[in-house]
């Protein structure tokens, strides 16, 4: 039981900090396990996510945003509105992969949220600072970014639904 709970309150920030790096990508892998059963989920509020629309829906925007953020204008997701959403998202992911796992639903927002704080801040210097300091193009760095919030969160999910 301690080591479900210690793997439980690694891989809901992990989900949370995934949400910080790419906002959709983490809720359309958390609709991906809901839908193949993996997130058990039925008969609770959270049920939405394992129906079709729901996992079709978020994996067309996680698919727009990984196209979207290589554009030179989209704004930083540390802007307000950006943030907002991460941070809104991050507690979502947390409240429902809580759930899925008979937990703490207020417990899961408070880890997501934190690790939507965490990613989107952190991903942002990271980022900044990688491309400023080796002086390569945005894109590159962009796509290990994206590959690292897709693993991130199907190996949280993966903890998760264990």
């Amino acid at each position: 039981m301690a080591i479900a709970m210690m793997s439980w309150m690694l891989a809901i920030p992990l989900l949370g900090l995934a949400t910080g790096l790419r906002s959709m990508t983490p809720m359309a892998v958390l609709c991906w396990f809901a839908y193949l059963g993996y997130l058990p989920v039925e008969g609770s509020w959270a049920s939405w996510t394992a129906r079709v629309t729901s996992v079709a829906v978020f994996t067309v925007l996680a698919v727009v945003e990984l196209i979207a953020d290589k554009l030179p204008r989209t704004p930083n997701r540390i802007a307000p509105v950006p943030l907002l959403v991460r941070l809104v998202l991050g507690g979502l992911a947390g409240s429902i992969a809580a759930t899925g796992m008979n937990g703490p639903g207020l417990e899961g927002v408070l880890l997501g949220l934190i690790g939507a704080a965490l990613g989107a801040f952190a991903g942002f210097m990271i980022r900044r600072d990688i491309v400023e300091s080796v002086g390569c193009p945005d894109w590159p760095v962009a796509l290990a970014e994206d590959l690292l919030a897709i693993l991130s969160s199907v190996f949280a999910m993966h903890v998760i639904s264990s």
